[in-house]
């Protein structure tokens, strides 16, 4: 994207800022929702410079921290880190086919998972190998199946490849 053309893909993301919160407060949803932030930060990430991607991820993280009522903090160190790993990933993958935002957007939410599990564990209380191998996988493709939907359906609209 050149220039102002830029503008569409930042309402996309914008928009799945407020879509989840939509969906997870608003609607009250919760856990039955896909994590739209870390798709967000994740599909924001691969077109940002590192540092500007950590910040972001960071500004989101204390936005979703700010309602968590145990493990303050968690989150914003977990998604600076993603998306500090997320713009990184520029230097060793190219391209952005739909096959390619898809295992990106698994594996990142996996991994998003994984670390806040490791962060906050204490908190969280449960059996390891049920939370990591087995919700967070199932929460991994979910996130990533909206996250490609809502990517084919902002190419189409854009006509963005």
């Amino acid at each position: 994207m050149i220039g102002g053309r830029r503008w569409p893909f930042w309402t996309l993301i914008a928009l799945l800022v407020v879509a989840h919160f939509v969906l997870h407060l608003g609607l009250g949803l919760g856990a039955a929702a896909p994590d739209l932030l870390t798709v967000a930060v994740l599909l924001a990430a691969r077109r940002m410079r590192a540092v500007a991607a950590a910040a972001f991820g960071l500004a989101v993280g204390v936005i979703r921290d700010s309602l968590s009522l145990t493990a303050f903090g968690a989150d914003a160190v977990v998604l600076t880190l993603l998306a500090y790993l997320g713009a990184r990933s520029r230097d060793l993958f190219v391209g952005d086919s739909l096959i390619f935002v898809g295992v990106y957007l698994f594996v990142g939410k996996w991994l998003h998972d994984a670390l806040y599990y490791l962060i906050a564990g204490s908190t969280l209380r449960g059996d390891t190998v049920v939370r990591l191998f087995i919700q967070a996988p199932i929460a991994a493709l979910y996130a990533a199946v909206a996250g490609v939907a809502v990517l084919t359906v902002y190419r189409l609209i854009t006509g963005e490849r």
